[in-house]
């Protein structure tokens, strides 16, 4: 029997040759510049910038002709009124007539900061730069900041048809970018936070992230609880609902408007209800409202200020005080499963404790605001200090209890544990083994296990016989054997195919195939290798 001649694996396969595929190319190049800009990734910074801002409008539109069809007045208002909405929807303070109003429903705003933060997010996915991010941002603000321009020229020019005075220029400006910008670095922080958190001088420490999760958790529940508390007074004061509809004077467009105002107002009152729950006040013009006492005053007349308790004070209401308790003790139970916080160091509680402090202060400052006659309506500042003490306190206690019960601390998710490769859709392209087309051919050959007993049992006896001749032989075999090769090895390689051994009585060395005529059937001997 003969002995099968050495050959290489053909290795001129384009499949194998290709090069690994870059991430597609969104952003701008080297140069900056708005002319740098690729179309696609121009086609998405157009998006960001009109379609949240086109769609507020669409609704806003669709409102003021309903409103004022169903109100069966003229349509020459319309204008100004539009410009208000948009305006009112930014939070930015208006006088109508010669009343200011400051307080503006939230739900309008929430809506809106949802639909920029979503398509921030959509445009720094991980195609983006780091470099090309400041071009999200300045698209989700300019946008709505060329919308207001034109908003306030309208106004100032509808002064003459309605009884609305133009509002202050750089208020207005600021109200708008401050919000669209918070909303877009809302969204790009979902995506990109740990590529950011890779940026800083000084590495993160392991507590941040557990801490700010727990704490977004902590104010989320902490609104829920203060929503249910809004429903249960609603409807505790139920009696007092059909009063509130008497300016309707029986009008069902106006009935309706109401109750859409008031649930426009829902969030608005659910923040007055954290203020509650954890022991603080709301201001109702020279009046309060706390879980300790009411100075009664007079509240607008729309249904949902019919869940304003007029007092007096129940001693009931103390027990209120278990929601904040509850909650803060359920996220220090998260800390101490997600951190490594301990007794002496609760860094990721305070941290948790420090965020929805942070968050119901901010929420607070938009809850609240200027309301005509009735005076200023909203949560007091010392409720988010209340949020602080109340999460740390209690959040302090959950931690000890998650330490003394449920064993040691766990390890922290590091910054980059959740990170997906961007080249993970590339991994497998283009690098198959060489010999892969011919793993069915094969497979059951011929070529049975102790075939070649009778020629090959005698070497490989003795230690290194069967060693490679050189080290540019074992790199060969080690290349082959992994399936990967260099640039180096793919240009050096022979373009050879495996063939099947002839009869020594019906084969001829060297002659093409008449089928394949590129194969040929070379045999490679010791003394053609070149000298290394």
């Amino acid at each position: 029997m003969s002995a099968p001649r050495s050959a290489l694996a053909r290795l001129s396969d384009p499949d194998l040759r290709a090069p690994r595929r870059p991430p597609v190319q969104r952003g701008g190049g080297d140069g900056g510049g708005f002319g740098s800009l690729t179309p696609e990734f121009a086609r998405v910074l157009m998006l960001v910038a009109a379609r949240a801002s086109a769609i507020t409008l669409l609704i806003i539109f669709i409102l003021v002709y309903a409103t004022l069809f169903a109100a069966g007045g003229g349509m020459g208002g319309s204008s100004g009124a539009i410009a208000a909405s948009w305006l009112a929807v930014h939070q930015v303070p208006l006088v109508i007539g010669k009343t200011g109003i400051g307080l503006w429903p939230l739900l309008p705003t929430f809506l809106m900061l949802w639909l920029v933060a979503r398509d921030s997010a959509q445009a720094a996915d991980s195609d983006c730069e780091i470099r090309d991010l400041g071009w999200v941002l300045g698209a989700a603000v300019g946008g709505p900041l060329l919308i207001t321009a034109v908003c306030l020229a309208v106004a100032e020019d509808a002064a003459a048809l309605v009884p609305l005075q133009p509002p202050d220029t750089l208020a207005a400006f600021a109200w708008v970018a401050w919000l669209n910008l918070l909303a877009a670095m809302a969204g790009i922080g979902s995506r990109r936070w740990r590529e950011f958190a890779e940026l800083l001088p000084i590495p993160l420490p392991d507590w941040v992230v557990p801490g700010a999760r727990a704490g977004a958790l902590a104010a989320g529940r902490l609104l829920a609880a203060a929503a249910v508390l809004t429903v249960v007074s609603f409807l505790a004061h139920w009696s007092r609902i059909g009063d509130t509809y008497h300016a309707a004077a029986g009008s069902v467009s106006g009935a309706l408007g109401l109750t859409l105002l008031s649930l426009a107002y829902l969030p608005n009152i659910a923040v007055d209800g954290v203020s509650l729950l954890v022991g603080g006040q709301v201001r109702i013009g020279p009046g309060s409202l706390s879980l300790f006492a009411i100075d009664g005053a007079p509240v607008p007349a729309v249904p949902v200020a019919a869940a304003v308790p007029s007092g007096p004070v129940a001693l009931w209401w103390l027990a209120l005080l278990l929601a904040p308790a509850a909650i803060g003790v359920l996220s220090g139970l998260e800390c101490g499963r997600t951190s490594r916080d301990r007794a002496t160091a609760p860094w990721a509680t305070l941290t948790a404790a420090g965020v929805a402090a942070v968050g119901m202060a901010l929420l607070g400052a938009l809850a609240g605001g200027e309301l005509g006659t009735f005076g200023r309506i909203g949560p007091t500042a010392l409720s988010a200090v209340l949020v602080f003490v109340w999460f740390a306190v209690a959040g302090y206690v959950g931690l000890l209890g998650a330490r003394w019960f449920g064993g040691p601390a766990a390890a922290p998710a590091v910054a980059g544990e959740e990170y997906t490769d961007e080249y993970d859709d590339y991994a497998d392209d283009g690098y198959e083994y060489a010999d892969d087309e011919y793993e069915g051919d094969y497979a059951d050959d011929d070529y049975a296990e102790g075939d070649y007993d009778d020629d090959y049992d005698d070497y490989g006896d003795e230690p290194g016989e069967n060693a490679p001749a050189s080290a540019a032989e074992s790199d060969t075999g080690h290349h082959a054997e992994s399936g990967w090769y260099d640039d180096e090895d793919l240009d050096d390689a022979l373009d050879a195919e495996l063939v099947d051994d002839q009869d020594d009585d019906g084969s001829a060395s060297g002659v093409k195939s008449a089928d394949n005529p590129d194969i040929v059937d070379a045999e490679v001997v010791e003394g053609d290798l070149p000298d290394k």
